[in-house]
């Protein structure tokens, strides 16, 4: 199959960010089609005079329009560049020779040319939901006006409409969009995978970062890496370091990570006396780097504020704990939690309750047995039930019936 694949956040594992576009692409590549991303490129200004580039990664060709992108920028900001990039890749993507037309969400604006190059060129297009949109940022109030929530709503029942199949991360979401209308039998679950190749390394690339690390060395040490933003909650993790500062002071918590609230987490943490005591930041790295990081902790985090529509998220860190065989904590309900209440890999920390979820770490952070177990099943789970191959061959049939469909 040609396979045109519509994603504006693209990331290959060099800079930082997801990659789970590009593990799949990668992989349809292997399994003998071709693939066209059609993406972003953020590293440039997206200045004046500046038009795409074209890029081979991995055997998929990578088509790059510039444009600024930053966890810093203003939702306002963000609806700007989404605009830019969808009418964009709308005269791209039209141009380019498909079987078939893969659109994959956030933004859900990425429906605009994935329905317009679908209807151009009189072939399918297949949607993948990664969030909710826009019941989410209905949800964290990033869209209030009810103009700006009815245009949204209506753009939500277009991408569904104009699909020939849906692709989601969870039952959550597959629940969110069947309650829009859409019938069962049209959405498939696919959820967020796990690469073991890339996230088993070698226990000296840990014991390597901890020694660059005096205040490390070979105590306790909880990792979150990800993203800093306000549905993330990371301030959670600022106040369970200073109660543990009175069950276990030689625990270490590390957030490494970008994103609106980075400073706002550093004034919390100097404010309760942890900052550069048994709490560190550290900046983000490319997600070629995070394994390393994720090998050197006892255990990692997984994090979500009480917000509408978060407990059917599909977090990419979580499969990536998954993946380096890590055990995992994490603060929030949903189909994640319930898969952990039936497979013990890791621990679900009370939300409201700091004291308690300090306690428990703290527990657990010094019982060697319990944390070689979590860690095992972990990697057992992402192995067998997570792989980024079955993953990829599972896409690859959806594409394929939603192509013959219209053959």
């Amino acid at each position: 199959m040609r396979i045109v694949y519509l994603h504006q956040h693209f990331n290959t594992p060099t800079p930082h960010g997801d990659t789970r576009s590009y593990e799949l692409a990668r992989r349809l590549v292997t399994l003998g089609h071709e693939v066209h991303m059609v993406t972003s490129d953020p590293r440039t200004d997206g200045g004046a005079g500046r038009g795409w580039r074209e890029s081979n990664e991995s055997g998929i060709q990578v088509h790059w329009l510039p444009a600024p992108s930053s966890g810093a920028m203003s939702y306002t900001e963000r609806v700007r560049t989404s605009g830019h990039f969808a009418l964009n890749a709308t005269r791209r993507a039209a141009r380019l020779p498909a079987d078939v037309f893969f659109a994959t969400s956030t933004p859900l604006t990425i429906a605009v040319p994935g329905i317009a190059a679908s209807r151009w060129n009189k072939r399918p297009m297949v949607f993948e939901v990664r969030d909710l949109w826009p019941a989410f940022p209905i949800a964290v109030g990033a869209l209030k006006s009810r103009s700006a929530i009815l245009a949204a709503q209506l753009l939500e029942k277009a991408a569904y409409a104009g699909a020939e199949h849906i692709v989601a991360l969870s039952p959550g979401m597959k629940a969110g969009v069947q309650a829009a209308g859409v019938a069962p039998e049209k959405i498939t679950i696919i959820p967020t995978l796990c690469d073991p190749e890339r996230f088993q390394v070698p226990a000296s690339a840990g014991a390597e970062f901890r020694q660059r690390h005096a205040w490390l060395g070979n105590r306790p040490m909880v990792l979150y890496a990800g993203t800093l933003g306000l549905v993330n909650g990371v301030d959670y993790l600022v106040r369970v370091a200073a109660e543990m500062r009175e069950w276990d002071p030689e625990v270490r918590f590390v957030i490494m990570g970008r994103g609106r609230e980075e400073a706002s987490l550093h004034a919390l943490a100097e404010a309760l006396g942890v900052k550069d005591q048994n709490l560190f930041f550290l900046p983000g790295v490319p997600k070629e780097q995070v394994p390393a990081l994720l090998s050197a902790a006892s255990l990692a985090m997984s994090l979500f504020t009480d917000v509408t529509g978060m407990q059917d998220t599909s977090a990419n860190k979580f499969f990536d704990v998954l993946a380096a065989g890590r055990p995992l904590a994490l603060n929030y309900g949903g189909w994640q939690a319930e898969l952990m209440d039936r497979e013990p890999f890791g621990l679900r920390l009370p939300p409201k309750d700091i004291p308690a979820a300090a306690r428990m770490l703290a527990r657990r952070l010094r019982d060697p047995k319990w944390l070689a177990e979590a860690g095992a099943l972990a990697s057992r789970l992402g192995r067998e039930r997570y792989s980024a191959d079955t993953a990829a061959q599972r896409l690859a049939e959806v594409l394929q019936r939603a192509a013959r469909a219209r053959s």
